[in-house]
């Protein structure tokens, strides 16, 4: 019944090592042929994990990040980077600040660019996508909207980076973190599903039972772009990480 195909592990550490295995894999690879790997990452709880192994194989085997170019799937609009919140804090935080890779090969979107500059902002990310040869492996989480990114309910399968406002749900999710609800932001700049899609390879990674719901909808129920995780059927190589108890509805 399952239309992505899906991979169980005994918990998410285990996920996330065997993750982090397979793109240590993936980078030697292309660095032994001097080509760059372009990473497409993820913040929120879902990858922290997998930053953490990668940082252990950095520090305990020498995997160097010098020739990995990273793209995130987005930002808060109006959270300048320092905020503490800003996922270019969360990034730094939980792996920039601990590899060895380059500032300049690190992006994200912009919170702070100008209302009316946020077209041309989008059209420079995607550009600098196609510029680094495009995304060899992409990272998701998934909200309880089903989003992918910030794809939140209505977005279409070809979308591309853009602003976006913020659904309720994820506004609620978000708010422990910002000190209450009123202090999230409302909108965000986010890599569109027609973006995520174009990766070489994705994989999505969710713990615990409240993902179940869900991730059954996104695995098993019809492609609609109600869910936009539910795109992931329609990749050639897409697959999703589970832990026993995301995976207990499946």
């Amino acid at each position: 019944m399952n239309k992505i195909p899906v991979q169980i592990f005994a918990d998410a550490q285990a996920a996330a090592a065997q993750l982090a295995t397979e793109t240590a894999e993936l980078i030697r690879h292309n660095d032994s042929s001097a080509k760059a790997t372009v990473l497409g990452l993820a913040t929120g709880a879902s990858p922290i994990l997998f930053y953490q192994e990668l940082i252990r194989l950095h520090n305990e085997q020498g995997l160097t990040f010098a020739n990995v170019i990273t793209f995130n799937l987005d930002e808060y609009a109006g959270l300048p980077p320092e905020h503490p919140e800003s996922y270019w804090s969360f990034m730094h935080n939980n792996l920039f600040d601990h590899i060895d890779i380059k500032p300049e090969n690190i992006h994200l979107p912009s919170g702070t660019v100008a209302d009316a500059d946020i077209p041309a902002h989008c059209k420079q990310y995607e550009q600098a996508i196609l510029n680094a040869g495009g995304i060899d492996q992409q990272i998701l989480g998934i909200g309880r909207t089903g989003h992918i990114g910030f794809n939140e309910p209505g977005s279409q399968k070809n979308s591309r980076t853009r602003a976006i406002q913020l659904n309720r749900i994820t506004r609620e999710d978000a708010a422990p973190a910002f000190g209450g609800i009123n202090q999230v932001p409302t909108a965000a700049i986010t890599m569109g599903c027609g973006t995520i899609l174009a990766a070489r390879r994705i994989v999505l990674m969710a713990w615990g039972t409240g993902k179940a719901p869900i991730l059954k909808e996104a695995i098993q129920g019809p492609l609609n772009d109600e869910v936009s995780a539910s795109f992931l059927q329609e990749h050639t190589d897409a697959v999703c990480y589970l832990d026993q108890e995301a995976a207990s509805m499946l």
